[in-house]
């Protein structure tokens, strides 16, 4: 396994009408008075194999926007991101997730999401649910399940792809201690066989440990923080500026 992650001056706009909210470019184009809103510009880096990099900075940096970039959810205005390897991502806790389906149910629509054949998810829904924790619980509504167990579900799916590059939006807050030391352990296997994880949070600590440094977002552009253990303080600082 050999992942790499390269951006070369990218940028994302979003049209914002006069609410603040986003509006898309058919509808920007027969409002009056939308705004143009950069959530990045000029940010450029590469992550190497074996690295795991957190994603830092206040509130609306555009960690979450880059992240999404990464998986291939949203297309850059300008630049481009590549990403070298089989892609994971658990965007959100409810990412894909339909309340009103069973977790077994939701498991294939995932599986189809993520581009897995039919007949391997199929396949292989027992073990997800093992996998997941969920064996009692499966065939209930996603709309009982917690926080974790929606996100316990979400990542055995993500599983099956066997990852390269795994990448994770503010989960770890939403699980469970023994989750988060499995998703460790995993974090850490993926990146030992030279793949990348990347993750977005605001607990510094718990990134700290998938991660071994982090890309500071600011108002400024990015930046590379050697020390996690710095990350509170530099983010407050960047908070401040902004």
């Amino acid at each position: 396994m050999s992942a790499r992650i390269v951006a070369a001056d990218v940028g994302v706009r979003f049209q914002l009408d006069r609410q603040h909210r986003p509006v898309t470019p058919t509808l920007a184009r027969l409002r009056r008075r939308c705004t143009t809103f950069w959530a990045l510009r000029r940010i450029s880096f590469e992550i190497e194999p074996g690295a795991g990099v957190a994603l830092i900075g206040p509130n609306g940096a555009g960690k979450t926007t880059l992240l999404r970039l990464m998986a291939g959810v949203l297309v850059p205005d300008e630049g481009e991101v590549l990403v070298h390897g089989r892609i994971g991502s658990l965007l959100s806790v409810d990412a894909g997730l339909m309340p009103v389906l069973t977790g077994r149910e939701n498991a294939v629509l995932l599986g189809a999401l993520a581009g897995l054949p039919k007949g391997a998810v199929r396949g292989s829904l027992e073990s997800i649910a093992a996998r997941a924790g969920l064996e009692d619980a499966f065939d209930r509504p996603v709309s009982t399940y917690s926080q974790g167990m929606r996100a316990r579900l979400g990542f055995a799916v993500t599983e099956r792809r066997d990852p390269e590059v795994l990448l994770l939006d503010e989960v770890i807050e939403a699980i469970d201690e023994g989750f988060r030391q499995e998703l460790s352990e995993r974090a850490s296997e993926i990146r030992r066989r030279g793949g990348i994880v990347v993750a977005v949070g605001h607990d510094h600590a718990e990134l700290a440990r998938l991660c071994d440094r982090g890309l500071l977002l600011d108002r400024s552009g990015i930046r590379e923080v050697s020390d996690l253990e710095q990350a509170g303080e530099l983010v407050a600082a960047a908070g401040a500026t902004a």
